[in-house]
């Protein structure tokens, strides 16, 4: 039969350096199936466990570990080899004291961060899409690929503080003058700074954001941000 899904691995001289893996070695790596994050935008869970973290030495141990269910993501048993795991993600593994959350740094688009016991249920999702639907109920999508029936006033381009995996919204994020964001992509991904501008797009400009990096300023499109606060980062970010 033909596979719809598309291939299970590829060659590691593609794959991307986020990664943590190393070129010289055997010709192919398990690659992201399709699922709530881009390819290109994280890490199968079987690289993340090897690689990334380095809690085991080889595939066959990755495989031992994700089948028999000690990979928790955002409060959820994954176990598939090929689940991407993203930007804001929350990673337990059983029988490990250390709980990781992915977050841009140092110019990276994704590297895991060590956080308290006590953040491991809360996770920041950017709201992506706003839709009226059946009864003119209102459903929310965010960048995780999880979406939601909810009344709450929020804005594409806001984020959310969620208690997964219940779904739950704890606060929102408005996406404004004077917010703190982090930058999720380029060479200043992984910067914390606050939001002194929102400057309308243009038929040629994307909308964007004037941040207070330090002592710069830099404009950056909005895509390329995320609400993590109001006056500090309501969660561990960096």
């Amino acid at each position: 039969m033909v596979s719809i899904a598309g291939s299970k691995k590829l060659k590691r001289q593609m794959a991307p350096t986020f990664w943590g893996i190393t070129r010289k070695d055997k010709r192919f790596v398990v690659t992201v199936r399709p699922g709530p994050h881009s390819k290109h935008s994280s890490i199968p869970s079987a690289v993340m466990v090897r690689d990334t973290l380095k809690l085991t030495k080889s595939l066959r141990e990755s495989k031992s570990a994700i089948y028999g269910g000690k990979v928790t993501i955002d409060g959820v048993k994954r176990k598939s080899l090929h689940h991407g795991i993203g930007l804001m993600d929350v990673i337990e593994l059983s029988g490990v004291s250390d709980i990781y959350r992915l977050v841009p740094h140092g110019g990276h688009v994704l590297k895991p961060l060590k956080i308290s016991n006590t953040e491991k249920s809360k996770k920041l999702v950017k709201l992506t899409s706003k839709t009226t639907i059946k009864n003119k109920k209102t459903q929310l999508g965010f960048h995780d690929g999880r979406s939601m029936i909810s009344d709450t006033d929020v804005n594409v381009g806001d984020s959310c503080l969620i208690q997964v995996p219940e779904q739950k919204i704890l606060e929102v994020i408005k996406l404004e003058k004077g917010a703190q964001v982090i930058v999720t992509r380029g060479i200043n991904a992984g910067q914390v700074g606050a939001v002194a501008e929102i400057r309308a797009g243009t038929y040629i400009l994307p909308k964007r954001a004037l941040i207070s990096l330090g002592e710069r300023k830099i404009e950056i499109p909005l895509d390329l941000v995320m609400a993590v606060g109001k006056e500090k980062p309501v969660i561990q970010v960096r």
